[in-house]
């Protein structure tokens, strides 16, 4: 539709199903790239690198490049970067949010830090806990990367950043700043990077409660799609609605 000329696409669920490519999503994409829209891959997973995940969209014919995506790491580099450029962080996560806050030039800290940011860590530990903890009662700001209490994978749902998190907060009685989707702060991230307003972009997900919630809560218009997380049956008992909703993104009419 001529209204939106940015678009911005949620990942697992929406583009591929785990190692699987959505062959809906990757048509839908390389149409976006021939009629010269822009688009962003916009994805709460704050464990994996852009370069990763360009690198496996590409695998999937998919075109992409590292500047087409926006992890909840770089968003949380870019907020913290923002609220004080020169902060001395702690941060607990995987090469992801490593790079991320390597790349903002962000420096490591964990005797005396500005800020904590937690992120995905399927390594984590006591003491890395025990530091953390330490850190925010000494005053240090906590920022965590997505509320996201729980992930699927093979055998079902196994414990998100979101769960992680919690011990932290249970700990300390300090909640964190929220990054990730449903939050609006990792909206306003990718509008920034991608040049454009609320009016001309189209937030596109499977998830209500991350995807679709982040688009409502920005104030930008919503694609869910019914290839992931929330069925057709479920969306019908939220109490508001995207803006549409289709089957799958081979329903989506160009002009």
């Amino acid at each position: 539709m001529e209204k939106y000329d940015a678009f911005l696409l949620d990942l697992d669920g929406t583009v591929y199903r785990g190692k699987e490519e959505i062959p809906e999503a990757v048509a839908f994409v390389k149409t976006l790239k021939r009629k010269g829209l822009r688009y962003l891959f916009v994805t709460n997973n704050s464990t994996r690198t852009k370069e990763a995940v360009a690198d496996q969209l590409s695998g999937f014919g998919i075109p992409c490049t590292p500047d087409d995506v926006l992890t909840t790491s770089m968003a949380t580099a870019s907020y913290i970067k923002a609220q004080k450029p020169d902060a001395k962080v702690l941060y607990i996560g995987e090469q992801g949010l490593k790079q991320a806050m390597e790349q903002a030039d962000l420096h490591y800290e964990d005797r005396n830090p500005d800020y904590v940011a937690f992120g995905m860590d399927r390594q984590i530990t006591y003491e890395k806990y025990s530091k953390a903890c330490l850190a925010i009662r000494s005053g240090a700001k906590f920022v965590s990367t997505n509320p996201d209490v729980a992930l699927p994978n093979e055998q079902g749902l196994v414990p998100g950043n979101g769960a992680l998190t919690s011990v932290i907060t249970v700990s300390t009685g300090v909640q964190p700043v929220f990054i990730g989707k449903p939050e609006p702060i990792i909206i306003e991230l990718a509008l920034q990077k991608i040049g454009t307003t609320k009016q001309r972009t189209l937030m596109i997900g499977d998830n209500y409660d991350t995807d679709i919630m982040a688009g409502i809560n920005s104030g930008i218009d919503t694609l869910i799609v019914h290839t992931g997380v929330t069925s057709e049956e479920a969306l019908r008992t939220k109490p508001i609605q995207p803006t549409y909703s289709l089957k799958s993104l081979s329903e989506w009419i160009f002009n």
